[in-house]
């Protein structure tokens, strides 16, 4: 790995302004994360503020003069700094310089998260090819992963395993649950071969999502999402299970979501479906400690 620069007393206001940033978006990562040692936890927050900007840039319109691909290509540059023992000029790509020095984490999970942001910002994505839609998870959510099992304690093959099932079932947890979130921007992440296999022939948001087999398309998606729980569940059994404890709470979490968002189904008006703090916590607890 290149060379990273140490973290200096300066880089402490950068920090602190991740953790601000990551306590900001009040999420069930948040909750999760609080439990691990503060080194830990505080790089998870710094690598969370990444995520959290770059897709930001990916999801609102530009800054002035500028557009969202000369965005990310900037944050490209700042990673690159990172790893060439520079000093980025970014307060969120500076905290990540400890994170990185501490956790051998990997140039390439980085720049796979912003070159899944990029797939976003190119278009508004509609009813991806089943390859393309993986290669965005695995972009989007799986490189968030093997950045965390770093962070959290190992470098076990099969922890990459757990990073890439479980990313692929959040991330389709994420689908289902923001569907009209999503159409309301214009995109619509279900499958086209799926939609296809039902009789729905359009990629056009509003159409599918008020289609009769809209139900159909989403409960094949949710059996989905549920057998990638479920095979990061037995990578999870080959692991440290101390390492594990954050992956087992947030796999909890939103496998209690996506069995919610089965109970609900998909008919109009889909109200939405959020776990309460306590059943969170108590998910927390049975997944990570008992």
């Amino acid at each position: 790995m290149s060379a990273v620069p140490a973290l200096a007393e300066d880089f402490e206001a950068d920090l602190a302004e991740a953790v601000r940033r990551a306590g900001a978006a009040k999420s069930s990562f948040y909750t999760a994360m609080r439990l691990l040692p503060e080194a830990r936890r505080n790089a998870m927050f710094a690598v969370y503020a990444f995520c959290r900007e770059v897709d930001d840039i990916a999801d609102e319109p530009p800054a002035p003069g500028t557009t969202k691909s000369a965005e990310l290509d900037l944050w490209r540059a700042e990673i690159e700094t990172i790893y060439e023992g520079g000093i980025p000029s970014k307060s969120l790509a500076r905290a990540l310089i400890g994170p990185v020095r501490n956790f051998g984490l990997l140039k390439s999970d980085f720049l796979a998260i912003v070159d899944g942001m990029q797939m976003d910002a190119d278009r508004d994505i509609r009813a991806p090819g089943r390859a393309e839609l993986e290669l965005y998870c695995a972009r989007v959510a799986g490189a968030v992963g093997r950045l965390s099992v770093r962070i959290f304690g190992t470098w076990k093959p099969r922890a990459d395993d757990v990073a890439d099932h479980l990313g692929l079932a959040l991330q389709l947890t994420n689908i289902l649950r923001d569907v009209d979130e999503d159409a309301e921007r214009g995109r619509l992440y279900l499958p086209r071969e799926t939609l296809a296999a039902h009789g729905i022939m359009t990629d056009d948001p509003a159409a599918v999502l008020a289609h009769p087999k809209l139900g159909a398309v989403c409960a094949e998606v949710a059996a989905w999402a549920l057998a990638e729980f479920e095979a990061a569940e037995r990578a999870m059994a080959e692991c440290e299970r101390a390492a594990m404890r954050p992956a087992m709470m947030m796999g909890g979490v939103y496998k209690a979501t996506i069995q919610h968002l089965m109970r609900r189904g998909w008919a109009p008006p889909r109200p939405p479906v959020k776990l309460s703090k306590l059943l969170k916590l108590w998910i927390a607890l049975r997944r990570g400690y008992l």
